[in-house]
């Protein structure tokens, strides 16, 4: 996996599925806050005139020449919840994120929000 700091550098890069098809562009990353690894990536996806940003896991991306592979295919990422371009994620849309790629979702001990936006 790659560090916080190191995946800022592709902002703007292209985002591509498991099989190479482009998604949309790498828009910002969300650490865990427990572990202030890089969690989830933000992806403008959309038409010119409706874009918004879709989540999606890093967990098993790989970083190429001016891209980012994720394990996930095109259509579960586009369908994933998604936020306005210049929205914020909040608190009770979290869990819905990890429900939709099935991954286990826990707060903080004291009840603190899980991903945080780098």
């Amino acid at each position: 996996m790659f560090e916080a700091r190191d995946i800022r550098e592709w902002r703007d890069h292209d985002v591509v599925d498991s099989g190479g098809s482009k998604i949309g562009k790498l828009e910002a990353v969300y650490v865990d806050t427990r572990t202030d690894r890089p969690f989830f990536a933000t992806v403008t996806t959309g038409m010119p005139t409706r874009r918004k940003l879709v989540f999606v896991p890093l967990e098993g991306a790989t970083v190429g020449p001016g891209y980012v592979k994720v394990a996930y295919g095109r259509r579960d990422v586009r369908a994933a919840p998604s936020i306005e371009t210049d929205g914020e994620l909040p608190a009770e849309g979290e869990p819905g994120i990890f429900e939709h790629y099935a991954l286990d979702y826990e707060t903080g001990a004291g009840g603190e929000r899980r991903l945080a936006r780098r």
